[in-house]
């Protein structure tokens, strides 16, 4: 089934935040179990970000904004019912040909280096781990803010980069 990618409306804004909250059960067996809170989505919302959508009503969306003179993105994340079926792959190519069609230099993200569906998943799709002194003060900012949070207290964090094409 095609789910086609757009920016979010404001119509489709309230239903994000139950898109996120439905995958986080599949990160349970692993012992990853994320603290009470309010979304990442929430959080980007109230921030100068970018959010695209796949599908209306949406199944998915991911959160981006300008962070080192770049694009990070911030969440990718579908709803859990619908994992795999190449949705997050939709949002991703979206999210990089933005990253071009502006003139960035690539695309940014923190996930989790050894979850299947984070890091390696990412590296399949032309991430590679960026070098700490290649970080910029947003990266490192976001880095430490993870740290205080005790996200990286769940498993190994890791910053991955794509180039720009």
């Amino acid at each position: 089934m095609e789910h086609e990618v757009r920016l979010a409306g404001p119509a489709d804004l309230a239903g994000l935040p139950a898109i996120e909250d439905s995958a986080d059960p599949l990160f349970a067996p692993l012992g990853i179990v994320f603290p009470p809170g309010p979304t990442v989505v929430e959080q980007m919302i109230g921030k100068d970000a970018e959010i695209l959508v796949a599908g209306d009503p949406p199944v998915g969306f991911a959160a981006l904004e300008e962070l080192d003179g770049a694009v990070h993105l911030e969440q990718i994340s579908v709803r859990g019912d619908l994992v795999g079926r190449g949705i997050g792959a939709g949002l991703l190519r979206a999210v990089l040909d933005r990253a071009a069609a502006a003139g960035a230099p690539g695309v940014s993200l923190l996930t989790f280096r050894d979850v299947p569906w984070n890091g390696p998943w990412y590296a399949r799709h032309g991430f590679t781990e960026l070098p700490e002194e290649r970080w910029g003060q947003g990266l490192r900012a976001y880095w430490d803010a993870e740290i205080e949070a005790g996200l990286h207290d769940l498993g190994p964090r890791v910053v991955m980069w794509a180039p720009s094409v």
